[in-house]
């Protein structure tokens, strides 16, 4: 296997949001049929991050956070063609370093089957599962428009 050059870049203007919308829509297990609209505005308000090998983004990732105290993972994906190549470790290395992430008192994410890379990271399973709620709509994203969630 051809070792790979990769380098991680921040902020969703270094983004290529066509191709995160577009794996999100059609290749996620947790995104299917999202619009672009709530793609493009989800980055706008997270921490985005993502591995460009020879100037083409192979990979993403996202943490909503406040920057001061909490910060939830989200949409985490390599490309297909570049998995099993450290590029998910790379990146959550890259996470890990930044001053503002360790001084987080909790960071989160969901997973159906990353466990052990995460744990690898820090993660582990939910201390007090107890004192956690939700509210679950997962398909809210196929109904819900982008003006409906601005604020202001």
């Amino acid at each position: 296997m051809n070792t790979l050059t990769v380098t991680i870049r921040t902020g969703k203007d270094n983004m290529d949001i066509p191709m995160i919308h577009d794996y999100l829509s059609t290749g996620s297990y947790w995104a299917q049929g999202i619009s672009y609209a709530v793609v493009e505005g989800a980055l706008a308000h997270s921490f985005c991050m993502g591995a460009f090998v020879e100037g083409q983004q192979v990979a993403f990732a996202r943490l909503i956070t406040d920057y001061h105290t909490f910060g939830w993972l989200a949409d985490v994906f390599v490309l297909p063609a570049y998995r099993g190549r450290g590029i998910s470790k790379q990146m959550m290395a890259f996470l890990k370093e930044q001053r503002w992430t360790k001084g987080l008192r909790r960071i989160m994410l969901s997973t159906l089957d990353a466990h052990e890379l995460y744990r690898q990271y820090g993660f582990n399973d939910i201390s007090k599962p107890l004192s956690l709620m939700e509210i679950y709509r997962p398909d809210i994203h196929r109904h819900f428009t982008v003006t409906e969630g601005t604020c202001g």
